[in-house]
């Protein structure tokens, strides 16, 4: 899915937009117990009532494609045979009105969620038409899409808090009892892809980009996830730094750093529906135009298709950080606008290598304007 796509679906999220007529779920302990299980009513609920419930389950759409959101491909054995497929299928199908098909899914999670303490369990289903124009812009044709998402929310327990009654004229230590919180991880059955539902395909939500949370994604999908993204980011900068070795200075970071954000700006403005995604030989032409020898460009190549898999392509976003740039020595941290990279730069005077930043502007030192005297 790309996302557009996924605003599509997110844009649902409404009392006053939805089908989603109730949502099923388990609360369950720190022991892995199913305390109560629960079905609730929207039609039953305020519009602001419903509206809360709605709000914390679209969370399980939220984050960025390829990073947080990530797609889950079925191989054609498993759409046609696998027990995994089939239970997604028959929590559509029945709307998530098959009972058994509901215990089985919690069997599944349940082991498989790793997350302390508490956590609520809620899935629900909705169903829209979909009407997809002709080429004279008129209605050509009229379809249902219909899906299941599911969210895995902690539960956090509040302290007690002093609390005043007004119509008491008192003040009372109270307890807010569970608080659920955003969805740690998630997914959709099956993707929305051009107007349409790809029972090939799952939308998998993770919130911490440096978790997966893999044992989940293999009970319930039975397959394997890409490398996190936090995990991409830092499995190629050191690849980076070991191949291009000495050749590594501060302009060929830099370089690489403001072209991929340049390829990321591009995309954007183009609104572009695909996903984004680049291969070595992008970055190896980065990396030759900073005059890097074609030794070491054959020794990147090597290394990206070990690290990453022969053929891969990754996501600029998850490889760079293009609104934070950042140097770093043991005793100093210093922070610079990506927009303004050409005030630093790095010299050795008389042996010793430093970090020169330009000042031509204003500088503060813990909160104080000082002169740079001549």
């Amino acid at each position: 899915m790309n996302e557009k796509e996924v605003a599509e679906i997110r844009r649902r999220f409404r009392a006053d937009k939805t089908n989603i007529n109730y949502v099923r779920g388990i609360f369950v302990n720190e022991k892995r117990e199913i305390i109560s299980e629960f079905n609730q009513s929207l039609g039953m609920l305020s519009e602001e009532e419903a509206n809360a419930i709605l709000s914390v389950i679209k969370k399980a759409l939220s984050g960025s494609v390829g990073k947080n959101l990530i797609d889950i491909s079925f191989s054609n054995q498993q759409v046609l045979e696998s027990e995994e497929h089939k239970l997604l299928t028959a929590l559509r199908e029945s709307e998530l009105g098959d009972a058994a098909a509901l215990s089985a899914l919690y069997e599944k999670i349940l082991p498989a969620v790793d997350i302390e303490g508490n956590f609520l369990l809620m899935t629900a289903y909705d169903c829209f038409d979909v009407f997809s124009k002709g080429k004279d812009g008129g209605e050509d044709s009229a379809s249902s899409f219909s899906y299941i998402i599911c969210a895995v929310c902690p539960i956090k327990t509040s302290q007690y808090s002093l609390t005043y009654y007004l119509h008491e004229n008192k003040l009372r230590n109270v307890c807010e009892d569970a608080v659920v919180c955003a969805p740690e991880l998630g997914f959709m059955f099956p993707a929305y892809e051009d107007h349409a539902a790809n029972i090939h395909n799952a939308l998998y939500y993770s919130k911490n980009t440096a978790n997966s949370h893999e044992g989940f994604v293999t009970a319930v999908f039975n397959t394997e996830l890409p490398m996190p993204a936090q995990e991409q980011k830092e499995t190629f900068n050191s690849l980076l730094a070991e191949a291009v070795a000495e050749d590594c200075s501060y302009d060929v970071v830099e370089t690489v750093h403001a072209e991929l954000s340049n390829i990321i700006d591009t995309h954007k403005e183009n609104r572009e529906e695909e996903p984004l995604v680049i291969g070595k030989s992008t970055v190896a032409d980065i990396l030759k135009s900073c005059g890097v020898e074609e030794t070491k460009l054959e020794d990147f190549s090597e290394k990206f298709d070990e690290a990453f898999g022969e053929n891969t392509q990754l996501s600029p976003a998850n490889i760079i950080d293009r609104k934070n740039f950042q140097l770093k020595t043991p005793d100093v941290v210093v922070k610079v606008d990506p927009e303004k990279l050409d005030v630093v730069e790095t010299r050795v005077i008389d042996g010793t290598k430093y970090i020169l930043i330009r000042a031509d502007n204003d500088v503060e030192v813990n909160g104080v304007n000082i002169k740079i005297k001549k």
